[in-house]
């Protein structure tokens, strides 16, 4: 495998593979836990991750990369196998989340700023030694027109950190995803989630190239333009592909190798429809695919439950899902697929 990170990221987005997102803060993996009835011990969630690491046709075929937590990318399989080269052996590539979470921009209430800059380049280093080949940093851009959210400043200060932490990645050797996520929770309509993300997207290029970031050893990780949750609207596939594809076209620049879906909290089959419908309209500039958490591991965990007696069943569900969003990222997932399986 080439170090390059030109070489990286093509890879990472290729041949209609996408990326597993592994990497819930304990937190969050304690709250998916909590629905299907498991206590979160290091054990377990070592166990669960195994479960999917070791599928091997899902690991082989149609994941090209996992983003790790901290604690996974230093965990041992049961049988004393690190975690990092179970991922290896089936040629998919290890990633961390580096970014500390998102708090409170302090005298802007409603925006947030993500933290973790500070001892990032020692952090990096020891990640790459570890295995760790991309990173990913999620900026969080919440919209609440009322009371105007987002501000200008926190997408600048959001940005801005974005570009940071993708200039020390590439420093280390290792690629970075940009993750400006601009959340679908919201009641706005899906022209005000397009104006928004316009708006990030083109901040966030200015910040990138003034911090001299290559592009080509880049993966942008966005989120699609979709009306809120709250909006009561939902848009059709067709709908969302086209505004997506419209905006990409105007502000993400044709050096960058892939763009990798955030799932954001639709539903399994929805992203895989959006994106489907979105790679159905190309040809594009760049590859466009998945970075999916819970899209791709609502299933898989409903069917472990946490029990070892599960774990084909388990994996059965995590190949399937990621099966069905690898022929997304081909625009070649028909609704019937579901069906049959």
């Amino acid at each position: 495998m080439s170090e390059r990170l030109e070489d990286i990221a093509t890879a990472m987005v290729s041949g209609g593979k996408g990326l597993l997102a592994a990497d819930e803060s304990s937190g969050t993996i304690k709250k998916r836990f909590d629905v299907i009835g498991v206590e979160s011990t290091a054990d377990n969630r070592r166990d669960y991750r195994e479960m999917m690491f070791r599928a091997s046709d899902a690991m082989s075929k149609y994941i090209s990369g996992v983003i790790l937590y901290d604690e996974t990318i230093r965990q041992k399989a049961a049988d004393g196998t690190p975690l990092v080269d179970i991922i290896k052996a089936a040629g998919s590539i290890p990633g961390i989340k580096v970014d500390l979470g998102a708090k409170p921009l302090a005298g802007f209430p409603g925006d947030t700023i993500t933290e973790g800059l500070d001892g990032l380049r020692e952090r990096l280093a020891e990640y790459y030694k570890l295995g760790a080949r991309f990173a990913k940093w999620r900026a969080v851009i919440d919209i609440d027109t009322g009371k105007g959210v987002p501000s200008t400043n926190s997408i600048a200060s959001n940005t801005h950190a974005l570009a940071r932490y993708a200039a020390l990645c590439q420093e280390a050797g290792i690629v970075p995803i940009v993750e400006p996520e601009v959340l679908m929770d919201g009641a706005h309509s899906i022209d005000t989630c397009y104006d928004v993300t316009k708006a990030t997207l083109v901040k966030l290029y200015d910040e990138l190239y003034a911090a001299r970031v290559v592009l080509g050893g880049s993966i942008l990780k966005p989120n699609m333009v979709i009306s809120g949750k709250k909006s009561g609207k939902t848009d059709s596939p067709e709908e969302i592909a086209e505004k997506t594809i419209k905006l990409f076209r105007e502000v993400v620049p044709a050096a960058v190798p892939g763009i990798a879906f955030l799932s954001g909290g639709q539903e399994d089959e929805e992203a895989t429809a959006n994106l489907n419908a979105i790679n159905a309209i190309g040809p594009h500039p760049w590859k466009l695919t998945f970075s999916y958490g819970r899209a791709l591991q609502a299933a898989p965990q409903k069917a472990w439950s946490g029990k070892a007696s599960n774990i084909a069943a388990g994996q059965a569900a995590f190949t399937h899902r990621a099966h069905m969003n690898h022929l997304a990222a081909l625009g070649k997932w028909q609704p019937a697929l579901e069906k049959a399986a």
